[in-house]
């Protein structure tokens, strides 16, 4: 099967989308099948996506095709990208989107359609009530203009989890919605690196546990409700910081601006991005994991922390309830006291923050891998009555769609 990926870009700092994107795309090479990614990428930014993919099993096989990074023009109309899909997808299998927001999506659902070629959307968290709460009438007229058209007539919507379908009921869109989440590697997190990578990077961290938060320093991550709790505990716990690791996607000044006038600027560390055996390291040495986010799709980085035995704090909005369930960590609301409280419950409790770190890495093994993910999507690729109600094997489910 010939599988083209579309995406607007494969660069590791825009988070979640790009890994998953990655890697799926890897393990479905690894099924034996021809699969391809198409999507901009300069320089800088190829650079950055081959360091961020470079151990991750299967990738070789993967097949890049990487436009450079567009100009006004190209982001607004996407030309040179439908020349390139036009040549890739005529003889295509099926076409995987993912996003939502970018002309080269919607280029490429148009393509596909006219070369009678299936093709599904994983929206990665972008259809939500919270995310079409942000610049709503932005998103009203671009499905007015083509987007719905797009979601539409896809063979299926990829939910990442439960509530992510239920979520996009307010759209009444007419395809289904398969539910499969994103996973990781196992023989990624076989080998772990040795502790000590703060006290290398950080001397100040040699002999302090630490608190980490691994993602994009966007607006809806919480960080100011982090600092908040992190507020809270800081006295109490003097041998306890903060590190926070990742590119920044516009709330960094925010964020140090409140961590000072909190008085935490000394506890607070700012790693920048880590990627590839540098993040491993990160999350080996951590204490907990933290992300109070206000909405996510499925965090591939929450599932890399319990991949490597680390307690989690997350909020419902990272929508991974199953957390709670296998106690690998705790799910909290976004209350910052209430995060703190949930921080402290760990760090004051070796033997049961250890429990969840082992009860992360079952949660992970038995449930969210790569292989089984790609064995998933297949199956609905290949699926010929997405109009249905229907069960796929494992964790993926086909729901109705909405009604009207």
């Amino acid at each position: 099967m010939k599988i083209v990926h579309v995406i607007s870009s494969v660069d590791p700092a825009q988070g979640g989308p790009q890994a998953g994107c990655v890697r799926l795309a890897a393990a479905q090479s690894a099924l034996g099948h021809d699969v391809h990614i198409i999507s901009y990428g300069g320089s800088d930014i190829r650079e950055r996506a081959c360091r961020s993919a470079r151990d991750v099993p299967h990738i070789a096989k993967v097949h890049w095709h990487l436009l450079a990074d567009p100009d006004r023009i190209e982001r607004l109309l996407g030309l040179k990208a439908s020349k390139m899909m036009r040549a890739l997808l005529s003889d295509a299998s099926f076409v995987h989107i993912h996003g939502v927001w970018e002309p080269i999506l919607k280029n490429a659902a148009g393509i596909a359609r006219r070369n009678d070629v299936s093709y599904c959307v994983t929206p990665h968290g972008m259809l939500d009530v919270w995310s079409m709460q942000q610049k709503p009438m932005k998103k009203r007229a671009a499905l007015f203009l083509g987007y719905r058209k797009m979601l539409n007539r896809a063979e299926f919507i990829q939910a990442l989890n439960t509530d992510e379908a239920e979520l996009l009921e307010p759209l009444r869109l007419t395809a289904p919605r398969l539910i499969i989440p994103n996973g990781v590697f196992v023989e990624e997190f076989t080998a772990l690196p040795a502790k000590g990578f703060f006290a290398e990077r950080i001397p100040q961290l040699a002999d302090k546990r630490v608190v980490l938060f691994l993602s994009r320093l966007h607006p809806k991550k919480g960080l100011d409700i982090l600092a908040q709790a992190f507020a809270i505990i800081a006295k109490s716990h003097p041998d306890v910081d903060l590190a926070v690791a990742g590119p920044d996607g516009g709330a960094r000044d925010s964020f140090v601006s409140l961590v000072h006038r909190l008085g935490i600027s000394e506890r607070v560390h700012l790693t920048g991005p880590l990627y590839a055996t540098d993040k491993l390291r990160a999350l080996v040495d951590a204490n907990c994991f933290c992300l109070p986010s206000r909405q996510e799709g499925f965090s591939v980085a929450i599932t890399e922390a319990l991949a490597c035995g680390l307690p989690v704090v997350i909020s419902s909005g990272c929508h991974f309830p199953e957390v709670g369930t296998a106690q690998a960590g705790t799910v909290v609301s976004l209350d910052p006291t209430e995060v703190a409280s949930a921080l402290a419950g760990i760090l004051d409790n070796p033997a049961s923050a250890s429990s969840m770190g082992q009860n992360g890495k079952r949660l992970v093994r038995e449930n969210y891998t790569w292989p089984r993910v790609a064995e998933l999507t297949i199956q609905g690729y290949n699926s010929t009555d997405n109009r249905s109600i229907r069960r796929v094997a494992g964790s993926g489910m086909l729901l109705p769609a909405a009604d009207h």
